[in-house]
């Protein structure tokens, strides 16, 4: 449909590396042994990239994140998820319940959205799912069709939705979750339809519908060496050796703090090593809640972990974050007292682990979040940035937003006396400041640096000096700032 735009997509997700081909433009005749062209390899050094978009990119890999469409006319929400990731799933706008839940009569609005979205921000899409056994409309569930009648939709269903986006979607979960943990077949409508067959038939089709999309089948529980994984390394092992179109395999790594599998990084090799890309697919790391700073330092290491795993195995092409915040998180409502799982929290604030995925693929940020020396340790009471007693205090209100800009005052009240003043902090990813009173304004990337004028230069011993600005972003967090390289507190 659009093949310029995954092209373009793949261009400024930093997919193109020199003498390899761009992600996603996968022929039709494509094998496994031939997929290597496509994926990336890392290049050497290292990257001080602001965004985790940027820096995934240095290392010739993308980050994602899943987009909830409900979300979409939340401005903070949007700048994080357009600004950071360079890949966007759709949390549930493309599957076949969201789809089609009346026979015949498709709601295309959210998926619509979704790719409108990552069009508008450079960003590849992760097209989810296609035949899953969970979220089907209740005609499919409970039709009781014939496996002919049955067949028959399933291919339908698949030819209107993935024709529908050829050229728009870089890589489809084909099949989701069909696996039991120890291994065998789950039980599905699809299941006892075809048995095992109706998996080689969905990529087929889907084939058919989108030559060019990287096709995936995805699960759960499957991210160390275990029964199911060893289920899921037979099924894909059969495929290629019957010539099905399959090109990878998505880990969905839903993990628990401090549980992270001793095998992750084997596992994902040995299914590279047949020749296919590997994909962590929705990743988060759940706790107990609420959080603390021992808490949030061990799961910012173990998301350190699961990054430096995938860097570590050439076809591993890429990470995928199920969901932007705490706030949006699916876990709460499925295990009560559980939560805090994303990198950004409830007030769309970045965690330690936003800063420990930042610096595993080569940003800027702390390379060690749980290395009690490291002066940048934000659990550390002996960290230099962290504001000294009687040091400065800072309140920083957006104090009108609207979609594409928002006005913003500050107040630094400073315990010594200022002979002219820096202010420093930094705007979500792309944004600019437009305008300003009280202070100049240069900016570098994300960082704002303000500077006295004339009128404000000398400040008293705690005294209070004031400056605002407008910006072309909407509403966002408070982020933390800086006089004169301190850090200050929030007041």
């Amino acid at each position: 449909m659009r093949l310029a735009r995954r092209a373009a997509v793949a261009i400024a997700a930093g997919a193109l590396l020199s003498g390899t081909a761009a992600y996603g433009t996968a022929s039709a005749g494509d094998t496994a042994s031939a997929t290597a062209q496509h994926l990336p390899q890392p290049w050497a050094g290292t990257s001080q990239a602001d965004t985790l978009r940027d820096a995934a990119a240095t290392q010739g890999r993308f980050v994602g994140t899943a987009l909830n469409d409900g979300l979409l006319n939340n401005p903070t929400y949007t700048a994080i998820a357009g600004g950071e990731f360079s890949s966007v799933t759709a949390e549930n706008a493309m599957k076949w319940g969201s789809l089609e839940s009346t026979r015949g009569q498709y709601n295309w609005g959210g998926a619509d959205r979704l790719v409108e979205f990552a069009d508008r921000h450079g960003q590849q899409v992760y097209g989810h799912t296609l035949v899953w056994h969970s979220q089907l409309p209740g005609w499919v569930e409970n039709g009781n069709f014939s496996p002919t009648e049955l067949r028959g939709i399933v291919d339908n269903h698949i030819a209107t939705v993935a024709g529908r986006y050829a050229g728009d979607i870089d890589r489809w979960d084909v099949v989701n979750e069909v696996f039991n943990e120890d291994g065998t077949f789950r039980d599905s409508v699809f299941s006892r339809a075809f048995g095992e067959s109706f998996v080689a038939d969905a990529f087929r089709a889907t084939r058919a519908a989108d030559p060019d999309a990287r096709l995936f089948i995805n699960d759960y529980n499957t991210d160390g060496i275990n029964a199911k994984s060893d289920g899921m390394y037979r099924l894909v092992s059969s495929l290629l050796d019957a010539g099905v179109p399959i090109d990878g395999v998505g880990f969905q790594s839903h993990m628990i703090l401090g549980q992270m599998p001793a095998s992750y990084q084997a596992n994902l090799q040995r299914f590279a090593d047949l020749g296919l890309e590997v994909v962590i697919t929705e990743l988060d790391i759940r706790m107990n809640t609420p959080s603390d700073a021992g808490r949030l330092a061990q799961q910012a290491e173990q998301y350190r972990q699961v990054v430096q795993a995938c860097l570590n195995v050439d076809r591993c092409s890429g990470v995928t974050m199920w969901g932007v915040s705490d706030r949006d998180s699916w876990i709460p409502g499925v295990f009560p007292g559980e939560g805090a799982a994303n990198l950004y929290d409830e007030d769309y604030r970045p965690k330690p682990a936003y800063g420990a995925v930042l610096a595993a693929f080569g940003g800027g940020g702390d390379p060690d979040p749980t290395d009690p020396t490291d002066p940048t340790d934000p659990s550390d009471p002996t960290d230099p940035t962290d504001p000294a007693p009687g040091g400065c205090t800072v309140s920083y209100r957006v104090t009108s937003a609207w979609p594409g800009g928002s006005v913003v005052e500050v107040g630094v009240t400073t315990a010594t006396a200022l002979d002219g003043w820096q202010a420093t902090f930094a705007l979500p990813a792309g944004a600019r400041v437009t305008g300003g009173w009280n202070a100049t304004f240069s900016q570098s990337g994300s960082t704002v640096t303000a500077a006295n004028v004339a009128h404000n230069r000398a400040v008293g011993a705690g005294g209070t000096f004031g400056f605002g600005f407008q910006s072309d972003t909407g509403a966002h967090g408070a982020p933390a700032v800086s006089l004169n390289g301190e850090r200050c507190a929030t007041g």
